[in-house]
């Protein structure tokens, strides 16, 4: 299914100077939220990177975290907003990232959506379906790109993975798919109050551990399950820390059956270390991804058991902001890990995990 492959689609031809040019000008981006903690990252990044995107508005309803963003990275008043309609028609992005918690994506995509501004979002996609179905609903209707990051799209190994599995084929087909992700804990790590926040409020992340990790595990299997749902979920959720997270889940394993393969998504905030580690069995071989993506262990028939540094990623498919600059200006079609049709399965084996760990029991897929 080549939607979900790794590809790069050739610039799409204009008739314009005008037009040609404009594509090597800096991506004009607008930050639609700051209280989700990867936005300084972003922000840093972007500051680095000043001939490939320039921030040119940001929005937050909090004035305090406006100020707080202000001061760290020298934006100028006039940039700053508390009202996101106002931001878009003032600044007039030619996209925007959105930076909220999960709940506010929608709000977001039916902002944006109208004023044909693409957006590119951190994960998960949603909180549920009717709000994956909404965004969807939104992306489709105005025909503006909607797509989803994840650190993980952008792993070397991750094309490398694809190849062994869908074009050399030299695993065989898949059957067993595993996701081990996580961290010893938000709070445990120190991240910002503002996203320690809405991380531990099941109604604005969705759930506790199960959502803001089980959404890698998910993301990658449904993307080399070539976008197809799992037939049934299977989970159950702890609270391992309940004077941390009196309200959510800490530790989540969810079981994903599929026709000839099975899924295995261990996400959680007690591991020792910090993970994001991901496995492949096939009907005649293995990889495993590890040290985020950058050696992949393989091991293929009549053959000894290898470890691989993968080749960096091509232009364009490398990291957030090349990628996201590419599908605003045409130049491709969102496909694959971040892809909108692949986020809103995740999303789904999310919600029906969330109430296999609520009823205790398994919860059937409606295709």
């Amino acid at each position: 299914m080549r939607s979900m492959r790794f590809t790069i689609l050739g610039a799409v031809l204009v008739s314009s100077a005008a037009a040609q040019s404009a594509e090597h000008k800096p991506l004009r981006l607008a930050i639609a939220g700051l209280n989700h903690g990867h936005v300084s990252g972003f922000l840093h990044t972007a500051a680095s990177r000043k001939n490939d995107v320039e921030i040119v508005a940001l929005y937050d309803p909090s004035a305090d975290l406006l100020a707080k963003y202000a001061k760290s990275s020298n934006f100028p008043q006039d940039m700053l907003f508390t009202d996101l309609a106002k931001m878009l028609d003032s600044a007039r992005p030619e996209a925007v990232a959105a930076f909220t918690d999960t709940f506010a994506h929608l709000e977001v995509v039916e902002a944006c959506a109208p004023r044909h501004i693409p957006v590119m979002m951190e994960k998960p996609l949603s909180v549920d379906m009717a709000q994956a179905r909404a965004i969807q609903q939104a992306a489709d209707r105005y025909r503006v790109p909607v797509i989803v990051n994840y650190e993980t799209t952008w792993y070397p190994a991750m094309p490398e993975v694809w190849a062994m599995f869908h074009e050399q084929k030299s695993a065989g087909e898949i059957r067993r798919m595993v996701a081990e992700t996580g961290h010893s804990g938000p709070k445990e790590i120190g991240v910002q109050p503002e996203f320690l926040d809405w991380l531990t409020d099941p109604l604005r992340n969705g759930a506790g551990a199960l959502f803001d990790f089980g959404c890698y595990g998910a993301d990658f299997m449904t993307w080399l399950m070539d976008g197809k749902p799992p037939l049934k979920v299977t989970a159950i959720t702890q609270s391992n820390k309940p004077e941390i997270y009196a309200r959510v889940d800490d530790d989540a394993t969810v079981l994903l059956e599929y026709p000839k393969a099975q899924g295995v998504i261990e996400a959680s905030w007690n591991w020792p270390f910090d993970r994001k580690d991901f496995e492949v069995y096939g009907q005649r071989g293995s990889a495993v991804t590890s040290n985020r993506g950058t050696t992949l262990t393989v091991h293929l028939p009549g053959q000894h058991e290898e470890i691989r540094k993968p080749p960096e990623r091509i232009p364009g498919e490398h990291d957030a902001i090349s990628y996201f600059t590419a599908v605003v200006r045409g130049e491709k079609q969102p496909e694959g890990l971040s892809s909108l049709a692949v986020n809103v399965v995740v999303v789904q084996i999310l919600e029906a995990a969330r109430e296999s760990a609520r009823t205790g029991r398994t919860i059937a897929i409606q295709p």
